[in-house]
């Protein structure tokens, strides 16, 4: 029996993705593959809200968080970033090994990033010239409010940088209505392709702010990936992953025939779903007080009496894999990730099945 995947990523990749995958390879520099690789740009330009550049980083996520940083910022630069949870900590923690001057705010893990608290610190440090912050946060399944965030950001020097890694293609996103300047976006989630491929959304203030940039870059250069997709055959810098490519570029195509608005409507269900059972069974969020909660994944308290480690594995028995919590929630908490390929019964099997769980652990 295949394990159901209910994690935060990678996910369920559908087999039409799959297959396209296994295609024949196709050389990088090919006009066959020119043409591929300039549709799945043109593809995801809907899904990150923006007429502007999106650019194909060749690495995980955390790669292109990390070429965010060193593209667009110099060394002793200071960044206001929001750590109300594991990846937005994370980010912090990239930019300091990168000799710049972090300042955390929205450090509270059960909470949104507060608006406030953002304001008060750009006032107080009227030279930054980053905010980041993560979208969906699968550490806490808090979806902060990034439009709120870069209203709070207008008018200062500070560009606003999103995490999307566990959001797009799951809850709606609005770059250049919202006014962000980066966003970074991965293969392996909400995108329903396998690992190693990632995605920058760029703003043209991004842009004239990479020109003064003066941290060390190689592998990971923006201006360079630009120019080779803006070439009359558009191609990366390097060997193009052809196959992640071909994924990508497959499950757009579905996003597209299912709907954008219809695939954000039933993640949202799904969502609403899984909140409702938890509470029907006793249970509640690692994070009940969060503002707003991730159409992507839950993050539950696991009831005193059965630790988050034995819920795991009774899953996993039943052939269902969610995961663990991560950080300060590890001991406490487990989740269900209900992204991509994932369906309304999908979520049905998995709340049968921690029903079952559940009720077996307290009797």
């Amino acid at each position: 029996m295949t394990t159901l995947l209910m994690t935060p990523g990678p996910t369920r990749v559908p087999e039409r993705v799959l297959a396209a995958g296994a295609m024949p390879m196709l050389h990088h520099r090919s006009e066959e593959f020119s043409g591929l690789l300039a549709s799945m740009i043109e593809r995801l330009r809907p899904l990150f809200g923006t007429a502007g550049d999106v650019l194909p980083v060749h690495s995980t996520g955390r790669g292109a968080l990390e070429a965010a940083i060193t593209n667009l910022l110099s060394p002793g630069d200071e960044v206001l970033a929001c750590c109300n949870g594991r990846f937005g900590e994370m980010w912090a923690e990239i930019a300091e090994r990168f000799g710049l001057v972090v300042h955390r705010v929205c450090r509270d893990w059960s909470a949104s990033a507060d608006l406030r608290e953002v304001e008060a610190a750009l006032d107080a440090h009227p030279d930054t010239r980053a905010v980041t912050l993560p979208h969906s946060d699968t550490s806490t399944g808090a979806l902060n409010d990034v439009a709120g965030v870069a209203r709070a950001a207008r008018g200062s020097r500070a560009l606003v940088m999103v995490d999307a890694v566990s959001s797009l293609g799951g809850a709606p996103f609005r770059f250049q209505d919202w006014g962000i300047d980066v966003a970074v976006a991965a293969s392996q989630k909400c995108l329903m392709s396998a690992p190693g491929l990632a995605f920058v959304a760029l703003s043209e203030r991004a842009w004239e702010a990479q020109k003064a940039a003066r941290l060390p870059r190689s592998y990971f250069d923006f201006p360079a990936i630009r120019k080779a997709l803006a070439r009359a055959r558009p191609e990366t810098p390097g060997t193009t992953p052809v196959h992640l490519v071909a994924q990508v570029a497959a499950a757009l195509e579905l996003i597209e025939v299912e709907g954008v608005d219809n695939v954000h409507a039933r993640h949202q269900e799904m969502a609403r779903m899984t909140r409702q059972a938890v509470s029907e069974l006793g249970m509640s969020l690692q994070c009940p007080a969060l503002d707003g909660h991730s159409p992507t994944l839950t993050a539950i308290r696991a009831p005193e009496r059965i630790s988050p480690a034995v819920i795991r594995e009774r899953l996993k028995e039943r052939g269902i894999l969610v995961a663990r919590a991560l950080g300060r929630f590890e001991p406490t908490c487990f989740r269900i990730g209900h992204m991509g390929d994932i369906r309304p019964a999908d979520v049905r099997r998995t709340l049968g099945a921690l029903a079952e769980v559940v009720g077996a652990g307290q009797q």
